[in-house]
């Protein structure tokens, strides 16, 4: 049957049609693989030529305020895998196992993954030893990469503070932590296009992104106290077998933190050695308490204030208790202190005396103060872990709970909040927020980049009040309870602190925790120095006697350091048994050794050299020292003039 040329013509342009549409529709499909499906199949491509090694980047240094490092990074080998470049991996597994202490199904675990790149098990962060140990095993596709660890030169040196990080090195704790962000920095790379094989592709080069190396953190720490601290903190220890113990030094005016550390405390570099407890309750800022007689100085504070009090003029009888709606609280003094002004009232922590002062202010003023000061929230120092403390419910305070309040106890404090409280009572009413960052600087320029400035969080009392309680408390030094803190040349305020610890309930009638708080110069306070010690063991268990010595010598020797300079007006220090006179050494340098003998012999000398004339004395002349305390001279045979 013969097809008309009209049919054919037809059917020709069906297929033509089709043809069209069919080209069209390739041409649809080609574009959207290349236009709109172009990027994801290329981004997919490239991640399986592309093999991408990290490049760490630099931990911020920790320095302390004057640029002694506390916490850097030192260069240690990792071990690396290429999985599609090992041949025989059971046998690659077999030889690292050996080398670097781990299971062979772990690491044959890990070598047999689809990823680029992987760490090997047990081969983070090694010793050079066993880097060089894998490199001879000379495994294709094993590879030692450069890595850095954190490292801390002091060893267990303020470990509260400086905190620790993981073998990643992200920040667990301490300032590590809290600042883990602006210190880690940002990680780099090589980057490497190879085949299936892993071998590198033609025409294809390494491509290095820089890491950007965090920042370097200045703290407020001075590293000189930091150890004076430690050194008292480890002497305590050592004396009285503690349950624990703290101290924290600040500067009133800034709130910098100068130095802070407890005892038990840690290694960062081996802190899995120790019980979890140590390094995750930071003391100074977790522990609460009640604070006992430290705590006075609020209600010392606020009676001022609130004008119910005059030191000088009022006078108080004390016999040695005070009824409160059938209750009897008693005054640490047997017998009580009988007639004396409200300034003694204060010298010799009387709580009768306090228990009036709470009266005269009521609950809701006192109370109100307390919150003012700090009491009952987080002061939000730059550490993690920090504690609220304890306050009765308003509620639930009647006339006991106003009266035990008043002079510390029944309500629960951290050593922190107490430090920026009495700052505030000294530094002119001003409540600063602690802090322990000082500032920033670039890792290359050493530009500061960030500096954290003193934030006044409130104005608690005036000036005039300030005035009135830095002299209350130098007058508790040099007269009262706090003699124990007394420093030759410098005018120091202080008050002490016996709280009895509570267990399972009850007030202990043998354990206690015994505190003292420190302030010099009283009359321009640049340092305040708090101590507290948990149960000490062998002695009787006084804030004045155990607490306010250990912050003498923290002041004393923090004070010679900062270069703070003594006062002339110094208030003089009533002595009481068995207390010892402070004398001043004479100038023996030049003086023959028969005169010597004859004008001083009731001053124990230790003599050290063979000559006729003392040629070195220690202490230096016009020292004052206590009396009967030895002399040491050098005989030599030439008279060495003095300065």
């Amino acid at each position: 049957m013969r097809v008309s040329n009209v049919t054919v013509r037809r059917r020709i342009f069906i297929a033509l049609m089709i043809g069209i549409v069919l080209y069209c529709l390739l041409i649809l499909r080609l574009g959207y693989v290349q236009v709109i499906k172009g990027p994801w199949l290329m981004s997919k491509a490239d991640d399986l030529w592309n093999r991408e090694i990290p490049v760490e980047a630099k931990r911020g240094i920790i320095y302390d305020r004057n640029g002694e490092e506390m916490a850097y990074n030192i260069s240690v080998p990792t071990v690396m895998a290429i999985p599609v470049q090992i041949k025989d991996k059971p046998a690659a597994a077999k030889q690292l196992a050996k080398v670097l202490g781990v299971s062979e199904q772990e690491i044959f675990r890990k070598i047999s993954e689809r990823q680029s790149m992987v760490r090997v098990p047990g081969g983070w962060k090694i010793s050079e030893e066993k880097a060089k140990q894998v490199i001879d095993l000379k495994i294709p596709g094993i590879r030692i990469a450069d890595d850095s660890k954190r490292f801390y030169p002091r060893g267990a040196f303020a470990s509260h503070i400086l905190g620790f990080t993981t073998i990643d090195n992200q920040g667990l704790t301490g300032v590590e932590k809290v600042y883990d962000e602006r210190l880690k920095g940002r990680k780099g790379s090589v980057n490497m296009y190879t085949d299936a094989k892993g071998n590198l592709m033609p025409g294809e080069t390494e491509k290095f992104t820089s890491p950007q190396d965090g920042l370097n953190l200045f703290l407020t720490i001075d590293a000189n106290v930091q150890a004076i601290i430690e050194r008292e903190l480890d002497q305590a220890f050592a004396v009285y077998d503690p349950d624990d113990a703290l101290v924290i030094a600040m500067d009133p005016k800034t709130g910098e933190i100068l130095g802070m550390a407890s005892r038990p405390n840690y290694d960062p570099e081996s802190f899995r050695d120790y019980p979890t407890e140590i390094y995750n309750r930071n003391l100074p800022i977790w522990k609460t308490y009640e604070p006992g007689s430290t705590f006075k100085i609020i209600t010392l504070a606020a009676a001022i204030e609130e004008g119910k009090v005059n030191l000088d003029k009022e006078n108080f009888s004390d016999p040695g208790f005070v009824n409160v709606a059938g209750a009897r609280l008693r005054c640490w003094k047997p017998g009580g202190h009988g007639q004396q002004t409200f300034l003694e009232v204060v010298e010799n922590s009387c709580n009768p005396g306090f228990v009036a002062l709470g009266q005269r202010l009521g609950k809701d003023t006192l109370f109100s103060y307390i919150h003012k000061f700090g009491f009952g929230e987080r002061t939000g120092i730059d550490l993690i872990g920090e504690e609220n403390g304890v306050m009765f419910k308003m509620e639930r305070v009647g006339p006991v709970e106003l009266a035990t309040t008043s002079f510390g106890q029944g309500v629960s404090v951290t050593p922190i909040q107490q430090v920026a409280a009495v700052s505030a009572a000294v530094n002119g009413g001003k409540l600063i927020k602690p802090h322990l960052a000082k500032e920033w600087r670039h890792p290359l320029t050493d530009e500061v980049v960030d500096k954290v400035e003193p934030k006044t969080v409130r104005q608690v009392i005036s000036e005039e009040t300030s005035n009135q309680v830095r002299y209350a408390l130098e007058a508790v030094v040099a007269n009262g309870t706090g003699r124990n803190a007394y420093i030759d040349g410098y005018r120091v305020g202080g008050k002490t602190g016996t709280a009895q610890k509570v267990e399972n309930g009850v007030y202990s009638k043998s354990k206690h925790i015994v505190s003292f708080i420190g302030v010099a110069p009283a009359d321009d306070p640049q340092l305040v120095v708090y101590a507290a010690v948990d149960n000490p063991k062998g002695v009787r268990q006084f804030g004045g006697t155990i607490a306010a010595p250990i912050v003498r010598n923290v002041m004393d020797s923090s004070l010679h350091h900062l270069k703070i300079d003594k006062r002339e007006d110094q208030m003089p220090k009533e002595y009481v048994y068995p207390d010892k006179k402070l004398v001043e050494v004479p100038n023996l340098i030049g003086m023959e050794k028969e005169r010597l003998q004859s004008q001083y012999y009731s001053i124990p000398l230790e003599v050290e050299g063979n000559g006729d004339v003392v040629t070195y004395q220690s202490p230096k002349p016009g020292v004052n020292i206590e009396e009967g305390k030895t002399i040491r001279i050098y005989l030599g045979d030439k008279k060495i003039q003095t300065d």
